[in-house]
């Protein structure tokens, strides 16, 4: 008896933070999105906000340098990280900070009202964190349980800031690590993604961007030879990605002595240059508009390479925002690209993009499965199936958030020792 009642104790517990957790954050998110689209139109019918960009990187650099940094036990926890700091906190590594949700919310909307070509998951994943940790101190919740109440806090913000709650639930259990799946938080996670999507949605009407599918291929060998291929050139994008947002974050710390003002002021000037070059601000922002017309009719055949250069020198510099956009923007267009070659349906190879790019950056394979049933209403399940699979293999040990924990290499192909971090793996290769 006394083992039931303990069961149904802590399951009770987990179901009242899962719900704390979702309410809080789906109703921050819905503020965030808003917010976002807002003054997304704002810059868009106001085309020189743009050369206040750097202006904006020293404020947002002067913003994480002298609030974002809090020295506890001999260990620097620095908002700055972003996403990083949240993963640590998962592994237990570091301490979310409380004031980490609000600083990214303001970066964030810096950021987008100036051009900088940027998302808002991040924003929603931190404030989730942040969240789950004012849970935590509030409630006086035992170490153990701090981890998952922040894979809570991640399910809630990703599940809310795309409308997809089971994708959100499975998220939050699969960021922290490559190689492990953190069941150990399915119950509140599951509950947290669930009530921040109705927050979001029932309770404060926001309404979601939706990407629609027209037709989608007979099943065929032929047709799963050509999804492989394909798969294989979307990892390759995500590692191009990858590897020049952290290459350039890398060469500036290093050159400016992270110096995060100097920093984003230069990255703001070489923002504006590139959009003087390129004549239009589509790359600009979270770049919607183009994304959606990418599942409906051709788009400039290098928008996705344009897409990667302004993405990474937006966050490689100190700009702040969510990179799952620019991720799905870069995918999509490259599809839409390729259909100019392979015999695919365009909406179809723009989805096949927008999800397999996402699996190989993320190193989520499952949570990015699960994307494209909830995003595309299980058409094509075989096909993302074998995409994000592929992808997730083919784009090795690199990805968007180099504290990520190897838990088992992806492959036997690869020789990676357990319980190494992206970011360790990559100074290696980089001596």
């Amino acid at each position: 008896m006394l083992k039931y009642k303990n069961f149904f104790s802590v399951l009770g517990q987990w179901i009242f933070f899962g719900t704390i957790i979702g309410i809080i954050v789906g109703s921050t998110t819905a503020f965030l999105l808003e917010t976002n689209d807002y003054l997304g139109e704002v810059r868009e019918k106001s085309g020189w906000l743009i050369f206040l960009l750097p202006l904006g990187g020293i404020v947002i650099g002067y913003i994480y340098m002298n609030y974002g940094k809090v020295l506890l036990n001999n260990t620097l926890h620095d908002a700055s990280e972003l996403n990083n700091l949240v993963i640590e906190g998962v592994h237990g590594k570091k301490k979310v900070l409380r004031r980490m949700g609000p600083i990214v919310y303001l970066a964030t909307f810096i950021t987008v009202i100036f051009g900088g070509s940027t998302g808002r998951e991040g924003a929603a994943v931190q404030m989730g964190g942040s969240v789950a940790e004012i849970v935590n101190k509030f409630f006086k919740v035992n170490i153990f349980d701090i981890k998952i109440l922040i894979m809570c806090g991640i399910s809630a913000g990703f599940g809310a800031a795309f409308g997809t709650p089971i994708t959100g639930a499975v998220f939050g259990m699969e960021m922290a690590a490559l190689g492990k799946l953190k069941f150990e938080g399915l119950v509140p996670c599951l509950v947290a993604s669930f009530v921040g999507h109705f927050m979001t949605t029932a309770a404060w009407g926001h309404k979601h961007e939706e990407f629609i599918i027209q037709t989608v291929p007979e099943i065929s060998f032929i047709t799963f030879i050509k999804v492989i291929l394909l798969s294989v050139i979307f990892s390759l994008l995500s590692i191009s990605y990858c590897q020049l947002r952290h290459g350039i974050q890398n060469a500036t710390e290093k050159f400016f002595k992270k110096n995060h003002m100097k920093r984003a002021f230069v990255g703001g000037i070489i923002i504006v240059v590139l959009t003087l070059i390129v004549g239009s601000q589509d790359y600009n922002g979270r770049g919607l508009d183009m994304l959606e017309q990418s599942f409906k009719e051709e788009v400039p055949p290098f928008a996705f390479l344009a897409k990667l250069v302004f993405t990474a020198v937006t966050l490689g510099t100190g700009f702040v925002g969510g990179e799952a956009i620019p991720i799905f923007f870069m995918g999509a267009t490259l599809g839409n690209t390729l259909h100019s070659f392979i015999d695919l349906p365009l909406s179809f190879l723009a989805a096949l993009g927008l999800i397999a790019t996402f699996s190989g950056a993320a190193n989520t394979p499952i949570a990015a499965f699960l994307l494209a049933m909830e995003m595309f209403n299980g058409k094509g399940v075989e096909y993302f199936f074998v995409a994000c699979l592929v992808s997730y293999i083919f784009s090795g040990h690199h990805g968007l958030w180099p504290s990520q924990k190897i838990y088992e290499p992806k492959s036997r192909l690869y020789n990676i020792a357990n319980g190494e971090t992206i970011e360790n793996i990559e100074k290696k290769k980089n001596p």
